[in-house]
């Protein structure tokens, strides 16, 4: 068994276990295996079994319950008590007693499904086909669901989709939130390559069968109406709001801007970005004004050879923090071999140190010092053709310059790449400095 496939089938496991501690002491059979655990058609199992496999099949009779982890679990037979379940599919054939309570990606109910009470789970997709029994309530918290079975109790869904074929026998409460893409395919859900279900394709909200039918009453949960036939639900049909939370509400408001306020928040985010660099210029030519100055030297003396050692400086960053991580977790491993666990933690946090400083001052450079250099540069040669006394200014050609660079960025595609060419000739031109610096000390 793989690492990763026994880290995966541990977690689950302790998933499972948790779920589990609610349950009465009592005693249980106890069973693992790198691939596959059946319990055959003649087996009976007289207390609560804890399983955890690849894949985990129940042909035979369970009189506990079955609390199981693995990839896949298959319940042909009979489960006489609970089904606590944590699994990538999890697909039952045949009857659940109790409750069954599942987490996972897959979750299927076939023809002759039955769970005697409650189905609580979360996942990506359920799907009960016709013929299959939910005795108690169904609550799920998953991406789809195409119900087709029937469901005695209510029925309360957080989800994005719900295709309603068979009948609820209670209330029915589907909270789907933001209805952008009502009416639109899902899309293909797929969680692995041996994937043992086929997921159905839905459309986002909700979507009724001709044979659609819900005893009590219909509440949906949605920020706009869905087209809902009344005669689906004996007790009516309501709408209520979703709660949004502050940042869903300025997304929400961003979202529904008009043509002119997204041009003024355009103006204003050109404004925000001219007034921090100007700021950011101002400062570096107060506190490091020789490297302002040989940054844009290079720039102006050196445009193609900034431009490659730009990008030797990305590669170098990404290389830096790759040897960071070896140095920490190789040094980690020999102090604690070693039972010095003060140098181990010591080197540990100086690495965290680094690499944070390392990200911070790449940040700066492609965010200001870089566009600050360049816009430096370019205000000075259009101010030498239009007005030479100004070009030695030391506001004017940094305001000119940073100007036209941040309406420049601010196009779309164009914008982006010529942030990202600016970048480099920022990085390469700082990499030449640096170099420049350690060669005169280096001959000192």
């Amino acid at each position: 068994m793989s690492r990763l496939t026994q880290i995966f089938f541990s977690t689950l496991l302790l998933t499972v276990l948790a779920l589990a501690a609610v349950l009465p002491v009592q005693a249980f059979d106890g069973r693992s295996d790198e691939k596959v655990i059946t319990i055959g058609a003649d087996e009976v199992i007289d207390d609560d079994l804890y399983v955890a496999a690849e894949k985990v099949v129940v042909d035979g009779v369970i009189k506990g319950d079955l609390v199981a982890g693995a990839q896949t679990v298959i319940v042909n037979g009979t489960v006489e008590g609970d089904l606590i379940v944590g699994a990538r599919d999890v697909i039952i054939n045949g009857t659940v007693g109790d409750d069954a309570r599942i987490f996972g990606a897959a979750f299927l109910l076939s023809e002759n499904a039955v769970i005697g009470d409650d189905l609580v789970g979360a996942g990506g997709s359920l799907e009960t086909r016709p013929g299959s029994k939910i005795g108690g309530d169904l609550v799920m918290g998953n991406g789809q669901n195409l119900l087709a079975g029937d469901v005695a109790g209510k029925v309360m869904l957080g989800t994005a989709a719900v295709e309603l074929r068979g009948t609820i026998g209670g209330d029915a409460v589907f909270a789907l939130g933001r209805m952008d893409n009502a009416r639109e395919p899902m899309g293909p859900m797929v969680f692995g390559p041996d994937q043992t279900i086929t997921i159905p394709s839905l459309s986002a909200g909700l979507t009724f069968g001709p044979d659609a039918k819900i005893d009590g009453k219909l509440e949906y949960i949605a920020d706009r109406d869905l087209d809902v036939p009344a005669a689906v639900a004996s007790g009516g049909v309501t709408r209520s709001e979703p709660v949004y939370g502050e940042d869903e509400l300025r997304e929400i408001r961003r979202m529904n801007r008009t043509p002119m306020e997204i041009l003024v928040d355009g103006v204003l985010d050109v404004v925000r970005n001219i007034a921090s660099l100007i700021l950011a210029g101002l400062f570096m030519a107060w506190v490091f004004p020789s490297l302002l100055g040989k940054m844009t030297a290079n720039i102006r003396q050196k445009p193609l050879p900034s431009l490659g050692w730009g990008v030797v400086s990305w590669a170098a960053f990404f290389f830096g923090l790759l040897l960071i991580v070896c140095v920490v977790v190789v040094g980690a491993i020999v102090f604690g071999a070693l039972t010095l666990g003060g140098l181990s933690g010591a080197l540990i946090w100086s690495g965290l140190a680094s690499m944070f400083a390392l990200t911070v001052g790449f940040v700066l450079v492609l965010a200001f010092a870089a566009k600050v250099a360049a816009g430096l540069v370019g205000g000075q040669l259009i101010l030498e053709k239009v007005s030479p006394q100004l070009a030695g200014h030391k506001f004017w050609p940094l305001a000119l310059g940073v100007t036209l660079l941040a309406i420049l960025v601010a196009i779309p595609v164009l914008g982006w790449l010529a942030n990202f060419a600016i970048g480099l000739l920022g990085l390469g031109a700082l990499w030449l400095a640096g170099k420049d610096w350690f060669e005169s000390r280096r001959a000192v």
